[in-house]
């Protein structure tokens, strides 16, 4: 199977201090492949690295040492990014502006063609349940409303990858299940969803594999099954109880 993202060897030191000369390190030579077609989860504690992966995914950031690749292709290759679909966490849309013509505006970005820009708009309005509230100003939305935006905007593109960052965050359970769906339904038509989450529920019941990283390094790549054993005993374990134990072994 081909990768959706490869990282190599990668280190992101962040410099601080005077001219630059002090430095903060984000990543500490993680190597990590993202399988094509796939829906990956990306675990870890806070300042674990999560964020400048997914920086460097999006062309944010430019790794200090080692190589990315986007979808085949390296990052210089800015091409790729018209494949990929990203939802923040904490969304910072214009509020006067409509959910329909929000999208129309990021459709326009995207580079659609004018005439799939309407009914692409209200497909994915539909699909997120916003129709009936698309004229409305984003300044009468709830946090959950904003981020079923959120997603509709990942999605314009039918991106090749999908990247979700907390996307649970202020969902209902009706927002959850809708997630879910639109996340198996990227799979089965053979897209790749990269999930950040710190919903252990959700993670474990949507990625078909994982990656938890600490402290900048990648302590365990694989599938939850493996993640599940007790490495010792073979045992079956929690999941929670699972990072538990790498967090703290990574810390030691």
């Amino acid at each position: 199977m081909t990768a959706a993202a490869v990282f190599d060897q990668v280190t992101k030191t962040y410099s601080t201090g005077p001219l630059g000369r002090g430095g903060i390190p984000a990543l500490r030579g993680v190597s990590l492949s993202v399988p094509a077609g796939s829906v990956f989860g990306l675990l870890g504690p806070n300042r674990a690295g999560k964020t400048t992966l997914i920086k460097l995914l999006l062309s944010l950031v430019r790794p200090t040492s080692g190589s990315v690749t986007r979808l085949g292709a390296p990052l210089a290759d800015r091409a790729t990014l018209a494949r990929v679909g990203y939802m923040h966490e904490n969304h910072a849309f214009p509020r006067y502006l409509s959910a329909s013509e929000l999208l129309t505006f990021y459709c326009g970005l995207s580079g659609l063609p004018n005439e799939v820009i309407g009914p692409r708009v209200a497909s994915l309005l539909e699909r997120v349940g916003l129709a009936d509230r698309k004229g409305e100003p984003i300044s009468r939305y709830s946090k959950g409303m904003v981020q079923r935006l959120g997603l509709a905007q990942a999605l314009l593109n039918d991106p090749d990858l999908l990247i979700l960052d907390e996307p649970t965050e202020g969902l209902d359970l009706t927002g959850r299940q809708l997630l879910r769906a639109v996340v198996r339904e990227r799979r089965a038509a053979g897209k790749t969803v990269l999930m950040v989450s710190h919903v252990l529920t959700e993670v474990q019941e949507l990625c078909d594999a994982a990656a938890v990283l600490v402290a900048g390094r990648v302590v365990f790549d694989g599938t939850f099954t493996d993640l599940l054993r007790d490495p010792k005993s073979g045992a079956p374990r929690h999941l929670e109880t699972a990072l538990q134990n790498l967090y703290q072994q990574e810390a030691a």
